[in-house]
Formats: structure tokens, C-alpha cells, sequence
């Protein structure tokens, strides 16, 4: 993973690193890596993972479809 510094900036970098570390799920897989997880939770834990993304998928493919309203879109205004 590779996150440019631009202009000395490092705290931009540092969020930047973050969230890339983030979306590739870094933190969760240390989190499950400091303790031991028993197989059948490990089970448990995978089957719910599962069917919410089913879950998600099934919604998304509803909205497409126009079965269900399109989430509302966020608008974010520059901070300066």
C-alpha cells in the first residue's frame, strides 16, 4: 500500500493511509489476529457476514430495478 505526501502534508497522508487501510479491512483482520476465535464462532461470525451481503446485494438490486427508493445522496460542503 503507498499513500503520496504532498507538500509536507502528513496529516492528510496519515488520513489518507487510514482509510485505505480501512476499506481493506486491515483493522478488522488485526482485531480477529489478537485473540483467539473459536471455530464455531468463527462459523457464526462468517454465515452473518454472508447474508448481509446478500442482504446488501438484494437491496441494491432492488433499487436498481425501482423496487425500492435510491438512498438519499449526501452532500458535503469544503471545509476551508
Amino acid at each position: 500500500m503507498q499513500v503520496l505526501v504532498r507538500d509536507n502534508n502528513v496529516e492528510q497522508a496519515l488520513r489518507v493511509l487510514k482509510k485505505k487501510m480501512q476499506r481493506e479491512g486491515v483493522f478488522r483482520e488485526m482485531k480477529a489476529r489478537s485473540a483467539y476465535e473459536k471455530p464455531s464462532e468463527k462459523r457464526v461470525r462468517e454465515k452473518a457476514e454472508a447474508v448481509r451481503r446478500y442482504r446488501k446485494l438484494a437491496r441494491k438490486k432492488m433499487q436498481r430495478e425501482g423496487l425500492l427508493p435510491a438512498p438519499k445522496k449526501v452532500i458535503r460542503t469544503a471545509r476551508g
